[in-house]
């Protein structure tokens, strides 16, 4: 078995509400949709944690301040902290905005050893972030360091060369979801057989473990054992593994550069594809027309889509512009290197569900259509929860979102949603509600009262100069919304079939009707 490459993580916890820039001394909270995803340590004290909910949140802390999930915003801020670090080890990889690996050898040496450095990591990432410091044998184990020794007042834990293994053991087997390697499904189906520790997970057969859980599987079951072979690339590329477009003239435009990576990153990506293989630590290289050079790595366990090459590409562009005086003149190269590449081992699917053909193709698609058009012009759906039509989706760009994901991320997640209306969905949901006139018998428009009795029961919709005769109806369903801000909402939904046999979600807000979505 190979020797795991002795390694160092610098983990910011709670980078997103750093990024954000919360006041630490106020609970805060960052929400992806509609989940806490993370919280500062004030907010935790108080009770709030990562998974709740947003009203469940709240109600926890009502002076809770709330902030939305942004990947680029915290892979900008994170670029200072890329720096520090970088001025003592350069050979550093960016695991995801808030976390950085390095590999200790060389950087270890020169400043005295694993506890020197780490305490001098400490000392200069400290004033900018709260930092943590792991010194372990292997990414995970010293990831798993790192959050360990942010429960301590050094903030700085060293496992010893050799005794990685039984420092895992003794942790409890959900620390695995922790590392965004292994996913909750597979830790919780660790928990309801009976597994509590990582050190279980080890004793398992690793054959059985692969042949039961695929490449999930076998990796949970390595960093369960303390045994992550993952080392650094430490030889160059061979250059046909290359992706680079030199610009004829000065690009000061941060889309037209990326736009050119989306390129690179498609060929790049099809090329590796084609051999089997996908890119796990991928060097992105820009430099300008004034001999600035910023040079980035990325790492990501499972390997990099086309899409995940792009959105590392702008995060390290974003953050190179922002440092005052890093870049004076316009970007001249933008170069691609797949510095650690692994066989392409796929994903095993569930055996209902999961990622189909139809998905991998309209992610193919997605990424094709961003490439031509643009990101502005592509956006893709992201479910987010809610009780009206108009609530449980929102539009982003391609570029933000994993394609990898995107069918997961489209697919209602997270519970039911008390009060919202039942399958099947509406077949055209309208932007902007459409004024109409619910009325009944006596012409009058029909009223709901504040405890959901109707004036009377609905005949014709009246549209403009149009009407449309009602022949079925249900309803009234009411619902309060926000009734805890300044901004409370209160309506009554009705289902309504008109005598063309097209039916309409309508609502009546403050006595204002509305159609806001139509069935068919």
């Amino acid at each position: 078995m190979a020797v795991p490459t002795r390694m160092v993580a610098v983990w910011c916890p709670d980078w997103p509400v750093v990024a954000a820039h919360a006041d630490p001394a106020a609970p805060a909270a960052v929400l992806h949709a509609n989940r806490v995803v993370a919280v500062n340590p004030a907010a935790r004290d108080i009770g709030v944690g990562v998974g709740h909910r947003r009203r469940q949140a709240q109600s926890i802390c009502p002076e809770l301040d709330l902030y939305d999930h942004d990947p680029d915003r915290d892979a900008r801020e994170f670029e200072p902290v890329v720096r520090l670090v970088a001025d003592m080890a350069p050979r550093l990889e960016i695991v995801e905005p808030g976390l950085i690996a390095v590999a200790a050898r060389g950087p270890s040496r020169y400043f005295g050893g694993d506890r020197s450095l780490a305490d001098q990591l400490v000392e200069r990432v400290a004033p900018i972030a709260p930092v943590a410091i792991g010194v372990a044998d292997g990414r995970s184990a010293a990831t798993i360091a790192a959050r360990v020794a942010s429960r301590r007042p050094e903030r700085v834990l060293v496992v010893d060369p050799g005794d990685t293994p039984g420092f895992v053991a003794g942790l409890p087997v959900s620390w695995l979801a922790g590392l965004g390697e292994i996913t909750p499904d597979l830790v919780d189906l660790f928990v309801r057989m009976g597994l509590r520790t990582l050190g279980q997970v080890a004793a398992l057969d690793p054959g059985d473990v692969f042949a039961r859980f695929g490449d999930e599987g076998r990796r949970a079951h390595r960093v369960a054992s303390g045994a992550d072979d993952r080392a650094l690339a430490t030889t160059d590329p061979p250059p046909e593994w290359w992706a680079d477009h030199p610009f004829d003239e000065p690009i000061h435009q941060l889309e037209t550069v990326v736009f050119a990576a989306k390129r690179l990153a498609d060929r790049l990506a099809g090329m590796l594809a084609a051999d089997g293989r996908v890119c796990t630590r991928l060097v992105v290289i820009a430099e300008s027309e004034h001999g600035e050079r910023s040079e980035r790595a990325w790492y990501r366990d499972r390997g990099m889509t086309a899409v995940a090459m792009v959105e590392r590409v702008r995060w390290q562009l974003d953050g190179w512009v922002s440092q005052p005086g890093a870049i004076t003149g316009g970007i001249v190269l933008v170069r691609l290197v797949p510095d650690e590449v692994r066989s392409d081992d796929g994903v095993q699917a569930r055996l209902w569900g999961e990622r189909s053909q139809a998905d991998l193709d309209a992610g193919r698609a997605v990424v094709r259509l961003t490439g031509l058009a643009g990101d502005d012009r592509v956006r893709v759906p992201v479910w987010r929860g809610g009780r009206l039509p108009d609530e449980r989706y929102r539009w982003v760009p391609a570029s933000s979102v994993d394609v990898d994901d995107l069918a997961e991320r489209s697919r209602p997640s997270g519970g039911p949603w008390p009060g919202a209306l039942p399958a099947p969905s509406p077949a055209v949901v309208y932007d902007e509600p459409v004024d109409v006139v619910v009325v009944g018998a006596s012409g009058e428009p029909v009223r709901v009262n504040g405890r959901g009795d109707i004036s009377e029961p609905p005949v014709a919709i009246v549209d403009g100069s149009s009407r449309h005769v009602v022949r079925a109806w249900v309803g009234p369903w009411p619902i309060e919304q926000r009734w805890w801000t300044e901004r409370p909402r209160r309506l009554a939904r009705f289902q309504l079939v008109t005598d063309r046999g097209v039916a309409h979600l309508a609502a009546i807000e403050r006595q204002r009707w509305v159609l806001l979505a139509t069935y068919a």
